[in-house]
């Protein structure tokens, strides 16, 4: 397991490196720049030459390319041009609310799908199962921010169950506070996550209740629920953690619209905006960030399954 943790890492430092200098040259490729940002579209070619100056933005871009990884290796990520703080505390001060969010959302997936998946796979054959894989379809093919704005209409405008934004009130509310603001945003990220990871946890499901053992269990009499929990799921949720992992950058993909649509301060807030702003350093720390963490919960979800299943630790 040790030689399998080394190898990933080594070929993940490289996936990251890689990553980064796509990222690093298209967004300075982009037309414009942070100073038409800063002065405003009307500003002379002289006042953005000099603020560029200023900034560091005049060099030759592999000698700017060059002085971030030099940065880098010292801990240093940067320093905003639109936000006029450094970037590691900046992205500190979102990336709170963020991992909330993301954990919030991924929990209510996680819930849903194996519950959604089990009846699924049992009602394989009934109309009930039919249902259920055109709802998963089509909540699968919703945009977040459709998503996003229907709840907002419902819950927040037509019924003021909940607010439409933000992340706590004017006053004092608390945690209880807290977490009203975040339900709509969490669900509304949780939605096509549930759809996807439910269909495919049905599958699994649907093919381990027509396993000989299982249909042996059921033919004995085995209540349905402890046939469900002590033969089927322990062998369904094992692929589950595998493509749990693996939709990690579509939960950050779809967090970064889900947080602009709420106006929820958290990194994909932060992505968005400095990609408006053309944010260079903000905007190449995040996505390193989202690359680490991405990486990290491939890994994970593989020592995970290692400990599920004995094969892939020979594998």
């Amino acid at each position: 397991m040790l030689s399998m943790i080394l190898r990933r890492l080594g070929t993940s430092t490289v996936s990251i490196a890689l990553l980064v200098t796509i990222v690093f040259f298209m967004i300075h490729a982009t037309p414009g720049g942070p100073a038409y940002s800063i002065l405003g579209v009307r500003a002379t070619p002289a006042a953005v030459a000099a603020l560029n100056r200023q900034m560091g933005l005049d060099h030759p871009i592999w000698q700017q390319y060059g002085t971030w990884w030099m940065h880098l290796a010292q801990g240093n990520l940067g320093y905003s041009y639109t936000q006029h703080a450094p970037v590691a505390s900046l992205m500190g001060s979102y990336l709170q609310n963020t991992l909330l969010l993301y954990v919030l959302a991924t929990v209510i997936a996680i819930l849903f799908s194996i519950f959604i998946g089990m009846v699924q796979g049992a009602w394989a054959e009934r109309f009930g199962g039919k249902v259920i894989g055109a709802l998963q379809i089509t909540f699968y093919a919703m945009p977040v921010f459709f998503i996003g704005s229907i709840l907002i209409l419902v819950f927040a405008i037509d019924l003021g169950w909940l607010p439409s934004g933000g992340i706590s009130g004017s006053g004092n509310g608390g945690t209880l506070d807290y977490l009203r603001h975040m339900l709509l945003p969490a669900v509304t990220l949780a939605l096509p996550i549930t759809a996807g990871l439910s269909r495919y946890f049905g599958h699994q499901a649907r093919n381990d209740y027509r396993l000989d053992y299982v249909r042996t269990a059921r033919a004995r009499g085995v209540p349905p629920l402890r046939l469900a929990l002590n033969h089927v799921l322990r062998n369904a949720i094992r692929p589950l953690v595998t493509v749990i992992g693996m939709m990690i950058p579509y939960i950050f993909v779809g967090g970064i619209l889900t947080e602009s649509v709420f106006n929820y301060p958290g990194l994909g807030w932060l992505l968005w905006r400095s990609a408006l702003n053309q944010d260079y350093p903000t905007l190449t720390a995040i996505v390193l960030l989202i690359g680490i963490l991405t990486i990290v919960g491939n890994l994970a979800a593989d020592l995970i399954n290692s400990i599920l299943d004995v094969r892939v630790r020979y594998e």
